[in-house]
């Protein structure tokens, strides 16, 4: 299990750096159990088009590291998502939309939406924030009904 004291902030740092890392690092764990294709159940996979992605060997679709997961369709790039989502989750700093929007130089109301998306996946979890696992946060498979 991956719980806060488990990221050091030299790793942390070394993610924030490279977007691929990143993806490896969510990829990583969504498929930790192995993948299984949404659409026809299917478990062999060959690599996909963009970096961490795979591809179902029978039905050719492909699937993102990030698809259906916290960081699912979002507009902004994925090193400061990540930091929101790390800092909100890991490291339970709870600064505001307009500090996060200062610091990343990005859209308040961004922030916003984002850290909303996370504090819904806390509140889905039902756990004390000491127990918050980064690993629960990346396989939340989000609604996107109700964002």
């Amino acid at each position: 299990m991956l719980f806060k004291e488990d990221i050091k902030p030299a790793y942390f740092e070394e993610l924030l750096n490279d977007k691929e890392k990143i993806l490896k690092f969510i990829s990583d764990i969504k498929w930790e159990e192995g993948f299984v294709c949404r659409n026809c159940g299917h478990t062999n996979f060959c690599k996909g088009k963009s970096p961490s992605s795979r591809r179902c060997t029978r039905c050719k679709k492909e699937e993102s590291a990030t698809s259906h997961t916290i960081f699912h369709n979002i507009k902004f790039p994925i090193e400061k998502a990540f930091y929101i989502a790390f800092n909100t989750c890991i490291q339970g700093k709870n600064l505001s939309s307009y500090k996060y929007s200062e610091c990343l130089d990005i859209n308040q109301m961004t922030c916003w939406k984002f850290h909303k998306r996370i504090q819904q996946c806390l509140n889905n979890q039902g756990k004390e924030k000491s127990k918050i696992n980064i690993r629960n946060i990346v396989k939340n498979t989000i609604n996107l009904t109700d964002i």
